[in-house]
């Protein structure tokens, strides 16, 4: 028995349940790339980690940088409620972007995480915005 089967397959109603939960809260680069290409971006795309500097280096095409510490009541009143806030930091080492969302989430605000970050978008070799 390999370690891939060694433990017993959740049933399909399981499966379903989970992976909907986890599309629920994550997005992926690939997804947030042909949203902002067709230009049906419905999302406001948050770079949550890093200084201006950093950002103003590298950043994804219509990113806004807001750090984590930074998402307040009063800040995020600038958008209605309803609006669905995309969040991504440095990349798969890095909990900034879950941070971000925690926060989000608090406050009551539609949040995923675009997982992979700026890792996963140059891995893909998507574009970043231009500087």
């Amino acid at each position: 028995m390999s370690t891939v089967s060694e433990f017993q397959v959740a049933e399909p109603q399981e499966a379903i349940a989970h992976f909907q939960r986890r599309l629920s809260v994550e997005t992926d680069c690939a997804d947030v790339h042909a949203a902002i290409e067709s230009d049906t971006v419905d999302f406001v795309l948050l770079h949550v980690v890093g200084s201006p500097q950093t950002f103003a280096r590298r950043h994804l095409p219509t990113a806004l940088h807001l750090p984590s510490v930074q998402i307040t009541a009063e800040r995020m009143a600038h958008w209605p409620p309803e609006t669905l806030f995309v969040v991504y930091c440095a990349g798969p080492h890095c909990n900034g972007a879950d941070r971000a969302a925690l926060k989000l989430a608090q406050l009551g605000r539609p949040v995923k995480i675009m997982i992979g970050g700026i890792t996963g978008w140059e891995d893909e070799g998507l574009p970043f915005a231009a500087t």
